[in-house]
C-alpha cells in the first residue's frame, strides 16, 4: 500500500522529515516495505503546495534550500481540511510551532486529519498538553492512529519503550533529564562557567531560544513529564500542577559544593509516588556521580525508570535535533504503517 503523506509545519523539523524520505525511499521499502509519497505540504510562511500523484521531494528541498518559500510552484488554495481531501492524504506529519496554551494550529490540524480517518503523528507538545484524551478518543472512533513519539526525547523512543519494552511491568518512580537546553547550561557550569555566560554560549549552538524562559524556568520539561504521566498512568495532571523550580538561581558555587560531595546537578522531572498520593516535579537536585543521570552531559536527555520487573532501566539519547525529531515522525509512520 503506498502511503499519502501530508507535511503541515515545513520549519527545520519537517524539513528534516523530508530530507530522510528522499534519502531514504529505497532503503524504507527494502527494509520495511514502506512505499509512499508527499501529496501535501503546508507551512505559513512559505505556502502550500500539492500533488496527489507525488511532489518531486528533490525539487522541493531544493526550493526551500535556495528560496526559503514555495514561491517557484503553483500554489494551493483552500482550507486545510479541503486541501486533506483534495490531496488523498493518508497520514499527517503534524509540525507547527508549539503553543501550550491553546495547542493551535496543531490541535486543528489534527482534528481535522483524524475526524477523516487520517492518521496522524506529531512532535507538537502543545496539542497533547491541551487536549490528550480528546484526540485519543476522537482517533479511535474515526479508525485512525494517533502517534507522538518525538513530543519527548526527540527521536529516541522512549514512548515506544514504555508502551512495548516495558509492557508487563509496573513502573514505580520515573525520574530524568527531559531539556537538552539546561542540560547544556549545568554541563558548562560544571567546568566554572558562569550562568549566564552558559547561557550565552547555548543560545549562539541554536540549543536556546532568544526567550530561554520555557527551557531554564522548567516548563518544557513540566509538559513532558504530565504527558508521560498520561502515557503511563492514564492520569490528568496539568502542567500548572507540577512542582517546578528552574535552573536560573544556580550558581558555580552550587556545582562546586555538590562536587564535594560526590553529586552533580542535574534539572530533573520526575514521577513518584507516596502515601499522599503521585506527585510531579521539575527541579535541580543533587545526583551521585555514580547514578546513570550523572553522567549525560551536554543537550543529551535520559529517563530512569523503576519498574517492578526489571528494577530501574535507564534510556539514553537525543533529546533534540532536526534530523532527530525528523526521525521520530518517520518512526511513527512506519509502525502505523503496518
Amino acid at each position: 500500500m503506498i502511503n499519502n503523506i501530508a507535511l503541515t509545519g515545513c520549519g527545520n523539523v519537517g524539513t528534516a522529515l523530508l530530507e530522510l524520505l528522499h534519502e531514504k525511499k529505497d532503503e524504507l521499502k527494502e527494509k520495511y516495505g514502506y512505499e509512499y509519497k508527499v501529496v501535501l505540504i503546508t507551512d505559513l510562511m512559505k505556502g502550500a503546495i500539492m500533488n496527489p500523484e507525488g511532489l518531486d521531494l528533490e525539487e522541493v528541498l531544493a526550493a526551500i534550500k535556495r528560496d526559503r518559500s514555495f514561491n517557484s510552484f503553483a500554489q494551493a488554495g483552500g482550507s486545510f481540511g479541503e486541501l486533506l481531501d483534495a490531496s488523498g492524504a493518508t497520514v499527517l506529519a503534524e509540525c507547527t510551532p508549539t503553543n501550550l496554551k491553546t495547542g493551535e494550529p496543531g490541535y486543528s490540524h489534527i482534528k481535522k486529519a483524524l475526524s477523516r480517518g487520517i492518521n496522524v503523528t506529531t512532535s507538537n507538545k502543545g496539542p497533547l498538553a491541551v487536549a490528550f484524551d480528546e484526540l485519543t478518543k476522537l482517533a479511535g472512533e474515526c479508525g485512525a492512529s494517533f502517534s507522538y513519539e518525538g513530543v519527548v526525547m526527540s527521536g529516541t523512543p522512549l514512548i515506544d519503550m514504555i508502551k512495548n519494552g516495558l509492557a508487563g511491568c509496573s513502573v514505580l518512580k520515573v525520574e530524568g533529564i527531559l531539556n537538552g537546553t539546561t542540560n547544556y547550561i549545568l554541563t558548562k557550569m560544571g567546568t566554572g562557567m558562569t550562568y549566564a555566560d552558559a547561557l550565552a554560549e547555548a543560545t549562539s549552538l541554536g540549543y536556546a531560544e532568544a526567550d530561554p524562559s520555557g527551557d531554564v524556568e522548567g516548563w518544557d520539561a513540566a509538559v513532558k513529564v504530565s504527558i508521560l504521566t498520561k502515557i503511563i498512568f492514564g492520569l490528568d495532571v496539568p502542567v500548572s500542577d507540577v512542582t517546578r523550580i528552574g535552573i536560573t538561581l544556580v550558581t558555580p558555587q552550587h556545582m562546586e559544593e555538590a562536587k564535594r560531595r560526590g553529586c552533580v546537578i542535574k534539572l530533573i522531572a520526575g514521577i513518584r509516588f507516596d502515601a499522599l498520593g503521585i506527585h510531579l516535579y521539575v527541579m535541580p537536585k543533587e545526583i551521585p556521580v555514580d547514578h546513570p543521570l550523572a553522567a549525560i552531559s551536554g543537550a543529551t536527555n535520559a529517563v530512569t525508570i523503576e519498574t517492578d520487573n526489571l528494577g530501574e532501566v535507564t534510556l539514553t539519547g537525543a533529546g533534540a535535533g532536526r534530523r532527530e525529531t525528523g526521525q521520530a515522525l518517520l518512526s511513527d509512520m512506519i509502525r502505523m504503517s503496518r
